[in-house]
C-alpha cells in the first residue's frame, strides 16, 4: 500500500509560508519552489540504494557508501512540475529528466494528455514525478499510468501540497507508489483547487493567467 510522507522540516514549512502568499510575485515564487524542491530531496531520496567502496583519502584507504543499483529520472508534469526540477537536479546533476504534458479540462476536470518524452531506460531508473499540487489526483494518476505502461517500475510522487482527495485517487489507483509532500491541506472546492492552498501554481510560475 502507498506511504504517504509529509516532509513538515521547519524550513520547508517557513518557505512554504512565502509561497502560498498571494502577495509572492513569480520570481520569488520560482526560487521558493526550486529551495523547497531541493530540501524536499533528501527526504524522497533517503532509501536509494547503497553500495560499499574503497576510496584513497590523503592518509589512507576508507570505507565509503555511495549510490547504487537505479540512476534516477525526474519527470515532471509539465508544466508546474517544471518548477520543482533544477532544485532536485543541484542535489542529483546526474538524473536524467523526461516531461509529461497533462492539461485540466476546465468542464471535466480529467486530465488530457498532449506531450511525453522519457528517457529510454526509464524502467531501469528510480522515478521521481514532480507536481507542485495534488488536487484531484487525476493528472498524477494519469501520469503515473503513462509511466508504467512505458515501462517504468519504481515511481514515487512529489509535491509540495496535496488535498486528501487526490491523495486518496493516487493511493487507490497506484498503490505502489509512494506520496511525499510538504503539506496535507483541507479540501477541494467547487472549482477544484486545493483550500487553503496556493492558486494556480503555474500561472504563479510563469506570471500567466
Amino acid at each position: 500500500m502507498s506511504k504517504v510522507t509529509q516532509i513538515a522540516h521547519p524550513l520547508i514549512l517557513h518557505k512554504l509560508a512565502f509561497i502560498r502568499d498571494k502577495n509572492t510575485g513569480s520570481k520569488d515564487f520560482r526560487e521558493l519552489v526550486e529551495e523547497v524542491a531541493m530540501l524536499m530531496a533528501y527526504e524522497v531520496t533517503r532509501d536509494l540504494q547503497m553500495e560499499d567502496v574503497d576510496i584513497e583519502t590523503p592518509i589512507c584507504i576508507a570505507k565509503c557508501k555511495m549510490l547504487a543499483g537505479k540512476k534516477v529520472a525526474i519527470v515532471p508534469i509539465l508544466r508546474a512540475g517544471l518548477g520543482m526540477v533544477d532544485g532536485m537536479l543541484k542535489l542529483i546533476p546526474a538524473a536524467k529528466v523526461g516531461h509529461i504534458g497533462l492539461y485540466r479540462d476546465e468542464v471535466t476536470l480529467k486530465p488530457v494528455e498532449y506531450f511525453c518524452k522519457l528517457p529510454q531506460d526509464i524502467g531501469e531508473r528510480d522515478v521521481i514525478v514532480t507536481d507542485p499540487m495534488l488536487a484531484t489526483g487525476g493528472s498524477a494518476v494519469d501520469a503515473i499510468a503513462l509511466l508504467k505502461k512505458k515501462g517504468a517500475i519504481n515511481i514515487r510522487l512529489m509535491c509540495l501540497i496535496a488535498a486528501p482527495e487526490g491523495i486518496k485517487a493516487v493511493m487507490n489507483a497506484h498503490p505502489d507508489v509512494d506520496i511525499y509532500t510538504a503539506a496535507i491541506d483541507d479540501h477541494l472546492n467547487e472549482k477544484g483547487y486545493i483550500v487553503p492552498g496556493l492558486g494556480d501554481a503555474g500561472d504563479r510560475l510563469f506570471g500567466t493567467k
